[in-house]
């Protein structure tokens, strides 16, 4: 008896809502041992990426907004009394 022949005859003793964990089971083991159909790329240097994104973002300008609320106000009065500019 082969290994499928005897895995399928344990199935035939199971009730059915053991098949359907095994019937998970199957599925799962399916999936992880499929062959990725995504291409790698090949291994690129982000450094030079990293660089130009910095440089776009320092370039941002920030501009400060007035506080719309007591709540605001007295929270950034409090973090300027911490020495934070804001």
């Amino acid at each position: 008896m082969t290994i499928r022949e005897t895995a399928i005859a344990k199935l035939q003793q199971l009730p059915e809502p053991l098949l359907q964990e095994i019937n998970d089971f199957i599925d799962f083991i399916l999936h992880e041992h499929q062959p990725s159909t995504v291409n790698p790329q090949p291994e690129t240097n982000l450094s030079g990426e990293w660089a130009e994104w910095f440089e776009v973002v320092d370039g941002l300008e920030v501009s400060p907004t007035e506080p719309i609320s007591e709540y605001q106000q007295r929270l950034l009065t409090k973090y300027r009394q911490q020495g934070l500019n804001l």
